[in-house]
Order: structure tokens, then sequence, then C-alpha cells
């Protein structure tokens, strides 16, 4: 037969009234003095524990002037933390829950410039990089005049610069492995897809030196005509002038040889 404990009860009562009053008490902080702590402890750089405050902030005072407030600052907490990819998800979640908030901006920046630090070399997988541009151009879209939009048009040009490299880069290597078709493809996606970078006439120049050695020799010397007409400022005036030359040469020379496969062998 078991023994009932004759303390449980009241122990178990005692426990629930404590914990019936603690609740009691969080929930009548008002939601300014809430607020306030959370924000305190992000000033005082308590990142960790002001992302705490912070979400019982967003949670138990949905309504309040102070929710906006404090989904802003968690999201800050998190950039400011390093934690890059959460605070993007924070600053989307404001600007998606919470359109008209005076914060809402200076979230869609924030979002651009934390994937913006995740994004990574030249030579590495883009992912974040074309978050960023996105991120950016949506900013700029909703904010022209916004005091930051010359900084984010900056970051712009300078990720579009770095997957333009990317895929400038690899169709060089296929170039120096003789697949000139492939590099062929790579080097029309830096022309139709970034233009506006500064690897454009670099790869107007190399699609060329692809179609020479696939003797296109037409289409290679459209391509430096075309170069030349885009960029007539281009530093790549000597390595054009010289490709021409090769191209000249090595069409003389490849008419020469049908010619003389045309011709009837003796004997």
């Amino acid at each position: 037969m078991k023994k009932r404990c004759l303390y449980c009860t009241p122990l178990i009562f005692a426990l629930l009234v404590i914990s019936c009053s603690s609740t009691k008490e969080v929930e009548n902080i008002p939601a300014d003095v809430r607020y306030q702590q959370a924000k305190e402890l992000f000033d005082d750089e308590s990142y960790l524990e002001a992302i705490e405050e912070f979400k019982i902030v967003i949670v138990q005072y949905q309504g309040s002037e102070f929710a906006d407030d404090a989904q802003y600052y968690l999201a800050e907490s998190r950039f400011q933390r390093g934690e890059y990819i959460l605070a993007a998800a924070e600053y989307d979640n404001l600007i998606r829950t919470m359109p008209s908030s005076p914060f809402t901006s200076l979230s869609r920046y924030k979002k651009g410039l934390s994937h913006y630090l995740l994004s990574p070399k030249s030579q590495l997988d883009q992912k974040y990089t074309r978050f960023s541009i996105d991120d950016f151009q949506t900013y700029i879209e909703y904010s022209p005049t916004d005091s930051l939009v010359n900084d984010a048009e900056a970051k712009i040009s300078e990720m579009t610069d770095r997957i333009a490299r990317k895929i400038f880069e690899s169709g060089k290597l296929y170039y120096r492995l003789d697949y000139y078709r492939a590099s062929i493809v790579y080097f029309n996606k830096v022309i139709s897809e970034y233009n506006d970078s500064q690897f454009t006439d670099d790869a107007m120049l190399w699609k060329a030196r692809s179609l020479k050695e696939r003797k296109e020799f037409d289409a290679a010397s459209a391509s430096l005509t075309e170069l030349k007409a885009k960029y007539p400022a281009t530093d790549l005036q000597s390595e054009i002038q010289e490709l021409q030359s090769e191209i000249e040469i090595d069409k003389a020379d490849h008419q020469k040889d049908q010619q003389e496969k045309l011709l009837p062998k003796n004997g």
C-alpha cells in the first residue's frame, strides 16, 4: 500500500500559487516598461538577453505601439551578433507583417545588408549575393529618395561585378580546356545578363577568341566590331587589334587549306 506524502499537496499548491503570481506579474508589466527593459539591454550590448525580452514584447503585446519597435530591434540584435541569416529573416518578418511601420524601409535595406555580409568571394557560390541584389533593388524601388539609396546602388554594382567575374572566369576555364562552345555560352551570359559590369568588354574579347578557335572567323570579327562600337574607350585596344590580325591570318590559312583539299591529287 502506497503512503501518501502529507507535504506533497501543500507543496504543489504553493508552487502553483508562486507560478501563477509570477505569470500574473509578468502579464501586468505595461508594454512600454517591458519594451524599455529590452531596449536598455540592447543599448548595453547584451544582445542575447535583449532578444528574449523583445520576443516577449512581440508575443504579449502584438497590437501595441511597441510591437514593431521590438521586431526591428530583435532583428538588430541578431545583426549585431553577426547572425545575418536570422537577422535577414527577422527584418523580413517586419516587412511582411508590419508594412506600415516606420522601420519598414530601413528593414528592407538591412535585409539586403545582411545578405551582402554573407556574400562570398567571386569563386564561391553566389546565392546570398543574388539575394542581396534583389533586396537592395526592392529597397530602391520602394524608397527611391532614401538617404541610403546611393550606398545600395554601389553595393549592387559591386555584387554584379562579383557574379559577372565568376561567370567570366568559368568561361576562361573552358577556353583553356579547349571547350570553346561551352566558353562562348559563359561569355554570352556575361554580355547579355551583366552588361553593366566591368567584365563585359573582356567577355566580348574572349568570345571572339573562342569563335576564332572554332574557325568561325566572321562571327569573331563581328564580336570585335561590336566591342569597339559599345566600348570605344576600352583599355583592350591593343588586344583587339592583335586578335583581329590573328583572325585574318587564320582565316586566310583556313581558306587556303580548303582550296588545296579541292584540288585534284597528282598521279
